[in-house]
This record gives C-alpha cells, structure tokens and sequence, in this order.
C-alpha cells in the first residue's frame, strides 16, 4: 500500500574544520541509517564544516572544502537508494547562505537555505550568513565544477521549496526556524507537507531540553503530521556544549528518543511510522482543512522515489514513548564531563590539573572530572571503540582498558592543595579525602615562601612592608597580600601542570581546570589572574545554589562521603589570617551578599534587562516581605557598583561550560562595557527619588 515509511535521524559530534573526521561521521550515520532500513536521512545543522567555524565562514576554503565533502559524499556507493540530507555553507550570486543540500543517488534535488537565522546569545548567524527572505521562491543555482562531473547537473533549484516523493511531501526546516514565531512548518502542513524535518545546532543550557521537546511536539500536534529533528553533540572548538537529543514525533506525540549526554561520536535514531496515520489525525482538524484551501502553495520538486514499499501491511510501526528528562544535577554531572571529555582528546593532552581548595567550587569541579571517568569507563564497557582509543592514546598505553573509574581518574586527574600560612587544616584534610576517594594523583605543597619572595621583592624596592587589616594595615594592603597569594597559586598551578607527569616520567602535559562559579564572576568575586585563570572552566556557567545541588547528588550517586563535611563548611577564599586557627574570612561576608540574591541579580540584569532603576522596581515587590525599599535599593546599588568595578575581569574570563542564560561571559555571550561610570549617578538618583515616594 505504501503507506509505512522509515525515516532516521542523527547526533554527530562534529568538529568546526574538521572535514576529513566531519566526512568519516557522516558516512558512518548513512550506514547506520541504511542498516535500520531508513530511506531518508536526515543531518545537523552545517555538518559537512562544523557549526561552530565563526569568522572561518568568511574564508573561501571552508567553502571550497564543503564542496569537496559533498563530492565525496555524492560518490560514494553508501549514499545511493537513501535520501541524504546534510548542512553547509553555499555562495549564491556572491551572498553566503546556511545551507540544507538534499540528494538522491549522485543527484542533488534542492538546495534550501535558512530562512530565519539565529542571532542572540551566543548565536552570531547574521554575522556570516545572509537570510533567504524569497518565501516560496526558487532560483537556479549554478554548481561548481568538481559537482558537475559527479551529478551531471549544470544547474539545481535553490530556495524556498518541498520534495514531493511517490508516496509523501517533506519540508525542510533548520534550526531557528523551529523557534520562530512563523514557523515555516505551519503553512507547509496547511500545504500538504507531511514529514518536516529540522537541523539544528543547539547547545545545552541547563532545564532547556524540555522546551525543544515541548516545540517539537506542539509542531504536529495542531495540525498532525512528522518531525524530524537532528542535533549537533559534544564540544566542537568552544565553550558550547550541544546536546543531541535527536528526536521523531508524530501528531504531537514522541517516537523516538536520543540521548541527551554521551561519548558515541555517531548516534542515528530510526522510525517506521504510518502515514495514515497523520492523514486521519488531520481529517477531523476542521480548522485546519479550511486553511488548507487558503495557502499559497509551496514549489515541489518532484523525487522519483518512495520512502514507503509497496507491500508494506505487515511492517510494524512505532508507538508513542515518554520522554525521559534529566535533572538539573543530573545536567551538571553529565554535560561538563562529556564536554571535558571531549576538550580533553581533541587538545591530545594527557590530563587535568585543578587547585583543589577543599571548598564546594573546587570540589564539584573534582566529582565533574571523576564523572568524565565514569563516562568514559560504562563507553568502553558498552563497546565503544572510539572513547577506548583515546583513552589508550591519552594514557599512553595501547593496551589499557578503563574499567575502574578511580583507577582512570588516577591516571588523568591531578589535584593539588596549595596551602599557606592562613589554611585551615580543616580544609586540607577535606581536599585530601576527596582526592582519594576519587582516586585523582593528589599533591600537598606549601606557597608561603613563594609569597614571602614577592612581597620581599615589593619590601626591598620600596621600604614599606604591607599588613593584613588584622595587624593594623589598611584595606589596600590586605587586598594586595591576598592578592598575592592567589596569582602565586595560578603561577604554581601552570607550573605543576608542564612539569608534573615528567616529574613521574610520564610523557605529556595537563590542562589547567579554573573552578569560579557563575556568581562569583557575575559580583567580580575573584583575583584577576589568579587559579580562576586556566585553560578551561567546567562550572563558569553555574550557579552556587545549583552546585550545592550537585553535590548533594555527587554524595547519594557516587558515595562520595567526603564531601558532607564540604557541604557543611561556610564557603571561604582563606587569604586572610586565620583567627585562634580558624577560618574568620567567609565568601558572602566579603561580597556584601548572599550567593542567593546575586542570582537574583544575575537573572533579571541579564534575562529580564533590567539596569538599575528597573531592577530596583522589580525588588520592591519581589522581597517586599522582607526588605524595606530603602535596603532594596541599597543592595542594588551596591550589587551595581561591585559589578561595574569588577566587570574589567570579564574579559579575561577562563573559557566556561555555557550552562546559565544569565552568564557574564565577557567573549559573545554578554556584551558590555567593561570601563563604567561606577558611580551610576543618574540611574541611582531615580532610585532615591522612588524611595522617598515610597
């Protein structure tokens, strides 16, 4: 009858430039997809280059190397009897254009651009890439000569346009396109389209997932039909993280699931699904039907081919699934270990190296870390040849097989307490317990002379010596002594990182871990230069109250006992003398604030666009159970003045695991000054005006 159709989709962890890996992943998901029967394929956004090129877009050889990967793909004996559709880049009549190129048995059926480029956050589309703003207009496209000799074809339709196949319609969406407030999905299912397909290039934030999903579904549950959506994954050159999940849905219901963390480099999710099924769902939608006979119709192609076989009645379908969420901690332990992963074999280092303080940031950077282990260890279990390879290669060991995430953490964790003359042993003995518990190569070292050489050098020169405030000296000299004391440990922590392995004769070097949370970058709460100064950042993007969160779960998940007493200690920087030997110097003394409010703070500066006077207004009311107006406005006021002070830092910022909408990142993420006015007279002057209103 022809009515059972097998589509599949996939999540490949490409990598921007990487065309001879790009090319490898991609054949390796037409396999796939083949072996599961699939006559259509679907892939991310911009596979062929990598999404993740930025200004490399601009260069004529990304173009040039696309072009060469499609040829090979064109080619190929694996493509043939499947319909291929894969992301990248194309030059029309001098304007460059985020591509779709759709191709059956070494002939190329369309090639569709996007329509509705993504250019907020971290997106940056606009900058590179022109809209296609013809709806439901095609031009001929002129291809470049290494095509031509493959296909045959001098020219291909480019535009707005769906495959008309012998047994169904598809429309191509890409990305953005599904978020829009005009998705092209609406008037292609008004037009008959009956599988839309979307590529996309969407990264992780933490509690997202949900809304991709609930987008997805909603796409086909006013007016039926197929979604099929394909998602980049992993790490592909910055401080993104995409996150697969590869989906199917059918009349607004979930078939197919992909996982949202993992190391397979390919994943490819297949559906045989009726399409009866999505014509009877949209016979009763009377709303619709009379839309219907409205619409300006769509150019089809015309596909001499069927997605469907003839004698199809016996071919079972797939049923409706629940989709699986994971919790916000379940993110934190996933995401930044398999972006860590990835960081980690693709820069061919031979491990991390973190300033492990004993503190609640410092430690959930650890248990990050002892997850990646983790990871890495159930993917060789399960077969992975690819995560078995380079762990082997990182190890170098060609006959290693991890199996022990302790032993693995051994091997490729460093941690190191940097202690001075105003630690705590409290805090030394928690750093000390948690390396053994995960089984990281632990170091104990003592900065006090190194400090003590610097400050001598400064004592030489100038013939004054500076106090702590504690001994009688004043704030500048007590910030400058602590001061020293955290760039000494980030000079030490490089240092250790070179040196450490050939220390132990082992071949190769360390990365740096920072462990600064989200907030604390936010307030300015950090030693420019100092161990918040590293190669890379798994919790940048985190708050204080979500990692709290985390270690609680690193406690019931991974018995980590030690991490109780980390728990229950009150966070501290220990730069300043201890006081009868305990700690007198807390975080959120030091700040003027709670690590609560200044996410408060953080969501409605960045999410909400609040500046001073507006966020002032939203207080007001928000905390008007428990602050005056006048305490209200002078929290923000104070909030206001240490964030312009200390915004300079921002720009030096270790790159951080993007996992919070209100991220500070100085790099593309949140753009502003960095030299205010920090005074913000005009702004607080409307503060005070409303006050005594009030």
């Amino acid at each position: 009858m022809g009515r059972a159709v097998t589509v599949a989709t996939c999540a490949l962890n490409q990598w921007a430039l990487d065309f001879e890996g790009n090319l490898e992943r991609i054949f390796r998901s037409i396999d796939i997809a083949k072996s599961k029967g699939a006559r259509y394929r679907l892939g991310p956004e911009l596979e062929i280059c990598g999404y993740g090129c930025s200004d490399h877009y601009y260069e004529s050889d990304t173009l040039l190397h696309s072009f060469q990967v499609l040829e090979k793909l064109l080619e190929s004996p694996a493509t043939q009897d499947i319909i291929c559709d894969v992301g990248m880049p194309v030059l029309h009549r001098n304007a460059r254009y985020n591509c779709r190129v759709i191709f059956l048995n070494k002939k190329i059926l369309l090639i569709r651009p996007k329509i509705s480029l993504a250019n907020a956050g971290n997106y940056r589309e606009l900058r590179w890439f022109t809209p296609w703003s013809k709806a439901r207009h095609v031009e001929e496209y002129f291809l470049p000569r290494i095509i031509q000799e493959v296909t045959g074809q001098e020219t291909v339709p480019f535009g707005d346009a769906v495959l008309a196949t012998k047994d169904t319609c598809l429309g191509a969406e890409i990305c953005e396109e599904l978020w829009a407030p005009n998705s092209p999905h609406i008037e292609m299912g008004l037009d008959g389209v009956e599988i839309f397909t979307n590529s996309s290039g969407s990264h992780h934030v933490l509690r997202k997932a949900h809304t991709r999903v609930d987008l997805v579904n909603s796409a086909t549950a006013k007016n039926g039909g197929i979604y099929i959506l394909a998602n980049q994954k992993g790490c592909d050159g910055d401080r993104l993280y995409y996150d697969g999940c590869a989906m199917i849905s059918m009349n607004g219901e979930t078939v197919a699931q992909g996982s949202q963390f993992s190391l397979d480099d390919v994943e490819v999710l297949a559906a045989t699904l009726d399409l009866e099924d999505v014509r009877s769902y949209r016979a009763e939608i009377s709303s619709c039907n009379l839309a219907a006979s409205k619409v300006n119709p769509y150019p089809r192609v015309k596909v001499n081919f069927a997605l469907s076989c003839p004698d199809d009645v016996a071919v079972p379908t797939c049923m409706p699934i629940q989709w699986r969420h994971h919790s916000p901690e379940e993110e934190i332990s996933l995401g930044p270990a398999c972006w860590l992963w990835d960081y980690l074999r693709r820069s061919k280092q031979a491990g991390f190296l973190l300033p492990l303080s004993g503190g609640i940031d410092s430690s959930a950077t650890a248990c990050i870390v002892y997850s990646m282990c983790h990871q890495v260890c159930l993917a060789v279990k399960s077969g992975n040849a690819d995560v078995l390879a380079d762990a082997r290669r990182i190890v170098n060991d060609e006959t290693y097989i991890p199996e022990d995430p302790r032993e693995f953490c051994k091997r490729v964790f460093t941690t190191c307490y940097m202690a001075s003359e105003n630690s705590s042993q409290d805090t030394c003995n928690r750093a000390k317990l948690l390396a053994e518990q995960i089984g990281s190569y632990h170091i104990n070292l003592n900065i006090d002379a190194a400090v003590k050489a610097v400050v001598g050098i400064f004592s030489v020169v100038t013939g004054r010596t500076p106090r702590f405030s504690v001994h009688g000296g004043s704030s500048r000299e007590s910030l400058a002594l602590q001061n020293v004391q955290a760039r000494v440990r980030m000079v030490l922590a490089y240092l250790f990182a070179q040196l450490t392995l050939w220390a132990r004769g082992m071949p190769g070097g360390l990365l740096v871990l920072g462990s600064a949370n989200v907030d604390e970058s936010l307030r300015g709460y950090l030693t420019k230069y100092d161990c918040s100064s590293a190669d890379i950042n798994p919790i940048g993007g985190i708050s204080k109250t979500d990692l709290r969160n985390f270690i609680q779960y690193c406690i019931e998940n991974f018995q980590l006992t030690a991490l109780r007493s980390i728990m229950s200690a009150p966070p501290t920087a220990e730069l300043e003398p201890l006081v009868d030997g305990q700690v007198a110097q807390t975080d959120e003394a030091d700040m003027g604030m709670t690590y609560a409010e200044l996410s408060i703070y953080g969501k409605l500066r960045k999410i909400a666009k609040a500046g001073p006077y507006s966020m002032f207004c939203k207080l007001i009311n928000m905390w008007k159970e428990i602050c005056t107006p006048r305490e209200v406005a002078s929290k923000v006021k104070h909030f206001f003045r240490m964030y312009s002070v200390n915004r300079h830092k921002m720009t030096t910022l270790t790159p951080s695991y993007h996992a919070e909408n209100y991220s500070p990142d100085d790099n593309r993420f949140d753009l502003r000054p960095f030299l205010y006015n920090t005074s913000w007279s005009w702004q607080f002057r409307c503060i005070d005006k409303q006050v005594n209103t009030l």
